[in-house]
């Protein structure tokens, strides 16, 4: 179903980029002087499809889910962190909260697999249906919870597949129900965020496996935990691949047999914003996890696409030479949530104004030899 809906997916229109280029060239710069800021704008005519977009609102959309590896030990956190952080998000108190406000975005936190009942938890808003398929409350600062719940936590992948495909699918989709309901109401560009403790490990299983890479080579220490506890999630990664065999040509199969249910709305969300035509941001590691399944399943995506950072964890850089693409700050972040694309959406903005804002040439009396 999922790859049937994707097929309607189209690669952006190249000849918008040379009609953006032309429109650059004549503003008030030298040619090419505002280096990556006109390479967005020119982005976001070809994603768009319209010769002058306006990038309105925002959102960034973050999946929480927990995750049975983390018996394995593979985590300096325990899962009912997953819970806490996901009330801390409801509650405005999150890096992502304090990043959204800053960058004029709102928070959709999503519960797609976490251990727990959150309308047990006195302080969580009301839930009624949304029109994306789950039940919606708003929290403090406006930030939006949907629980639209697939599994109370993955398997352990050491042991056994996490999700059926069936539920692999049912994460994509709702991801790309997200959007759609979104973009309905106006929203213009997305970004991904994620919360799930002991998800760097099915994050760097998945890019080991769709990069072709080790696993100890994309593999980092997450949470922050010592050596040997490296050493020994490496190995953990090692044993998951192994036992469940995801086929490399089959990116749900990958999700399904090795990945989680966070990683499975990214996908869905980068999948619904090609569909779509709009912009989506993508965040660090474990979004990367979740591009790279989107990219798998249908490579035109990357053309919708923004890498927002180069995250300390190493296995990121595969996600980025798997894909061409090129993260656009490097700035040691490792905390995921979101809080890169939140930075990263300024830019991509700034981009947009000043292609929009700035006067030609014509229109400033300036000579054009005074941009050579």
């Amino acid at each position: 179903m999922v790859k049937d809906t994707v097929n309607k997916i189209q690669s952006v229109d190249a000849a918008l980029l040379q009609t953006a280029q032309a429109r650059l060239d004549s503003l008030t710069k030298p040619k090419d002087s505002l280096g990556r800021l006109e390479e967005f704008a020119k982005q976001l005519v070809a994603i768009t499809g319209q010769a002058m977009p306006v990038t309105g609102k925002k959102v960034i959309v973050t999946f929480a889910g927990d995750h049975g590896v983390a018996a394995e030990g593979v985590s300096a956190f325990p899962k009912e962190v997953t819970r806490e952080m996901v009330l801390n998000f409801i509650n405005g108190g999150a890096g992502i909260n304090v990043l959204a406000r800053h960058a004029g975005a709102d928070v959709v936190v999503v519960d797609i697999g976490v251990d727990h009942d959150f309308t047990t938890d006195p302080g969580v808003p009301a839930l009624h249906t949304c029109d994306s398929g789950g039940r919606i409350g708003f929290g403090k600062g406006g930030t939006a919870f949907i629980t639209n719940k697939v599994v109370r936590g993955t398997g352990n992948i050491a042991r056994g597949p996490a999700l059926t495909r069936q539920q692999a699918e049912q994460c994509i989709q709702i991801g790309m129900d997200i959007v759609k309901a979104y973009a309905g109401q106006g929203y213009t560009m997305f970004a991904t965020g994620d919360m799930g403790i002991a998800n760097t490990t099915p994050s760097s299983a998945i890019i080991s496996v769709l990069s072709g890479k080790p696993a100890a080579a994309v593999t980092g220490k997450g949470t922050g935990i010592d050596d040997d506890a490296f050493r020994h999630k490496v190995r953990v990664i090692e044993q998951a691949i192994a036992f469940n065999k995801p086929d490399p040509d089959d990116a749900i199969d990958v999700l399904a047999k090795i990945g989680g249910a966070e990683i499975g709305g990214i996908a869905g969300v980068i999948l619904g914003c090609a569909l779509n035509r709009v912009p989506v941001v993508v965040d660090g590691l474990i979004s990367g996890a979740g591009a790279l399944i989107a990219y798998s399943i249908e490579p035109r995506t990357k053309d919708y696409m923004f890498m927002a950072h180069n995250s300390v964890e190493q296995g990121h850089k595969a996600v980025h030479e798997k894909t061409g693409l090129k993260p656009i700050l490097d700035l040691n972040l490792r905390l995921g949530e979101g809080t890169g694309a939140a930075l990263a959406m300024q830019l991509i903005e700034a981009g947009m104004k000043i292609y929009r804002e700035m006067a030609t040439f014509g229109e400033a009396g300036v000579s054009e030899k005074a941009g050579a």
